[in-house]
């Protein structure tokens, strides 16, 4: 630990900011200063009913609020936020007009767009049509293959702004992949492009398309044109239309928006699926309205008018994340593709033409950034750069200090973690204070967050379960098709009863910061000593020789061992010498605990689609276990590299 911050709010530009007038209203409200942000947190968790309603105004969300704020507000499950509330949150996306930019767009293969608030809406306005005329409405589901692009937002809008429920993924997912999430939902819509691109190379979607159409069975099948071979796609696809032939016949009217409840169905957001058939996770439009609002607005200090990116698929809940940025009256910048075609600058070109303020991006981004030997701080005009946010994994101290180093000595690094469970964060970044190396700044704004140990007592300075004490509006709804709650019941609540336990391995700082030290279901337990992964990747991660690595614990004579596999740079061996080296790191950057049994050197590592390496699947090969689900990675042929090794025999 360092007694030097990376980095300090501006107290200038921190009073213009929106955490602070946020903060000089709260205060008004509570009959205190709330200006100092820790007071300000606590009093987000006290006065539940008084944060939430003054979020709302204070984010101007398009509605009615109701009188009531929160119904049953110990139950968790089972408290209502805004109970009274009437909203749309297509509306409230929606709320600017103009030739000004809603959207911009780069593809790999170096197409761009631009799509203004006023051509956006026109195409909401002729696919809400379409999808009245194809017997879509409330309720109903609407399922996309799609790439990040302008067309995948407005069909999302589209659908929102009728009461269907969205539900996404990438084009890259093969046939089971996908129909092991859509077809537990029944869309009654099924969208996707004509192909894509990927790392330099056409990728054909025909086949699989055909097959995933013909089991869904959906009213109609969109065809999206990105290689310009929709019509070619459509044909061969049975029952499927183009988007120009969709919506053909409808002209751009006002969008007629359905009033609906606050918690009414708005998303339907898969689990990573790698120990079974994918849970369907519902959430609701207000409350990832609101969240999102909370964590753009204040949070991030997002503005009207500015340019936020964030790297990411629509597999992955970050690109739902990225649409709400419309609520602020942002621009977003959508990026499809991969993030190192041709090269790592590719990401810094587009932040540099387009003026980005946010650039959101994983850990392993910044670390693979890092070993390419790229410093867009001496390459790259980054100068309206205020925020970059990290997630997908903990980003490594080294990871943070080459983000000051490298990148951009004076941005806000905002190091984040949530999931896929809640659309959203539980800690987060917190422009109000300073960044410390290798800490999340805080729990997000009416976010009950602690650490507990196993017996449900919190913990300051020690590793422990990450949990949220207090029901948030962005809970999920539940699961989908789920009887009694009982799955989604069993996820997050069997640990500690009325207690969100998130699944994290979290540890509080001296500076009331959070460290994420892996997920606790794959939390090592060597000798009985509980050691998080993520340990010991910040430690044999930096090393040049390992391009990544994971680790899992293997069960062996009544004990735990710990087994690491690494993938090695090029024309890199796994000698002695090396192995030494490996071990040394380990032992003197986290402890001699962490120390590994066996070091195995592989050629790939199994990822999810969103990039997160699976260490349970792995830990379920190598104990001889079947992984039930393959389809949900991405490259699920790397699992054979960790079966029935000589080297774990012993």
């Amino acid at each position: 630990m360092t007694d030097t911050p990376l980095w300090t709010p501006n107290p200038q530009q921190l009073q213009k900011s929106p955490w602070m007038a946020f903060a000089r209203l709260a205060g008004e409200r509570a009959g205190q200063s709330l200006s100092d942000p820790l007071k300000l947190q606590q009093w987000s968790i006290t006065d539940r009913e008084g944060f939430w309603s003054l979020l709302w105004d204070f984010c101007e969300v398009r509605g009615v609020k109701g009188d009531r704020i929160i119904d049953n507000g110990d139950a968790m499950p089972g408290a209502r936020f805004f109970p009274d509330a009437e909203l749309n949150f297509a509306e409230n996306l929606l709320s600017r007009t103009g030739d000004e930019p809603a959207i911009l767009f780069r593809a790999e293969d170096k197409a761009r767009g631009a799509m203004s608030w006023d051509e956006l809406s026109a195409l909401v306005s002729r696919l809400q049509q379409a999808f009245r005329a194809h017997g879509v409405g409330k309720g109903d589901r609407v399922a996309a293959m799609m790439p990040n692009m302008p067309e995948t937002i407005a069909f999302m809008l589209a659908c929102a702004s009728i009461g269907a429920i969205w539900s996404s993924c990438s084009p890259d997912f093969g046939v089971r992949g996908v129909l092991d999430r859509f077809g537990q939902i029944e869309p009654k819509l099924f969208i996707s492009c004509d192909g894509y691109w990927y790392n330099g190379k056409r990728q054909e979607v025909t086949a699989k398309l055909t097959e995933i159409s013909a089991a869904l069975k959906p009213n109609a099948t969109v065809i999206v044109p990105l290689l310009d071979d929709a019509e070619t796609v459509a044909a061969a696809v049975g029952g499927a239309v183009t988007l120009a032939g969709f919506v053909a016949g409808h002209a751009a009217a006002p969008i007629v928006y359905e009033k609906l409840p606050f918690s009414h169905p708005l998303y339907i957001l898969f689990s990573s699926g790698t120990t079974g058939i994918p849970k369907c996770i519902v959430h609701s439009a207000g409350g990832t309205l609101l969240q999102h609002l909370k964590e753009q607005r204040l949070h991030c200090g997002l503005n009207p008018g500015d340019r936020l990116f964030y790297f990411t698929t629509c597999g992955w809940m970050m690109w739902n994340w990225l649409a709400s940025g419309l609520a602020v009256g942002a621009t977003l910048c959508l990026y499809d593709g991969s993030p190192f075609y041709p090269d790592g600058n590719v990401i810094f070109d587009y932040a540099a033409e387009e003026r980005f303020a946010v650039l959101g991006t994983s850990a392993k981004f910044i670390d693979a950034v890092r070993k390419a030997g790229l410093e867009p701080a001496r390459t790259h005009d980054l100068s309206k750069l205020r925020l970059l946010t990290s997630t997908g994994s903990p980003l490594s101290p080294e990871g943070f200090s080459f983000v000051y180093e490298g990148i951009k000595p004076d941005v806000h690094l905002a190091s984040i973690s949530g999931g896929t469970d809640i659309v959203s964060c539980f800690v987060l970044g917190n422009p109000a204070l300073p960044v410390w190396r290798g800490e999340i700044q805080g729990p997000g704004l009416g976010m009950a967050v602690d650490v507990w140990d196993e017996d449900g007592q919190p913990i300051v300075g020690a590793k422990g379960e990450l949990v949220c004490t207090k029901p948030f509006p962005a809970m999920p709804i539940g699961f989908w098709n789920d009887p009694g709650d009982e799955k989604y019941m069993a996820a997050y609540f069997t640990r500690f009863p009325n207690v969100w336990t998130h699944g994290d391995f979290a540890e509080w700082t001296a500076h009331n910061g959070i460290i994420i030290h892996g997920r606790s279901d794959a939390t090592l337990n060597p000798g009985g000593v509980r050691i998080g992964t993520a340990e010991i990747y910040n430690q044999v991660e930096q090393m040049e020789e390992v391009a990544e690595a994971i680790c899992i614990g293997q069960d062996w004579e009544d004990d735990v061992r710990v087994i690491l596999f690494v993938r090695l740079a090029d024309g890199v061996q796994l000698d002695e010498d090396l192995q030494s080296r490996i071990r040394a790191r380990i032992r003197t950057g986290a402890s001699p605990r962490h120390v590994p049994a066996r070091i195995i050197a592989v050629s790939d590592i199994p990822r999810t689609k969103s990039g997160k390496i699976v260490e349970l699947a792995v830990r379920d090969i190598v104990h001889g276990r079947p992984v039930k689900n393959q389809e949900a990675l991405a490259n699920p042929e790397a699992l054979d590299l960790f079966a029935g090794l000589e080297e774990l025999q012993s």
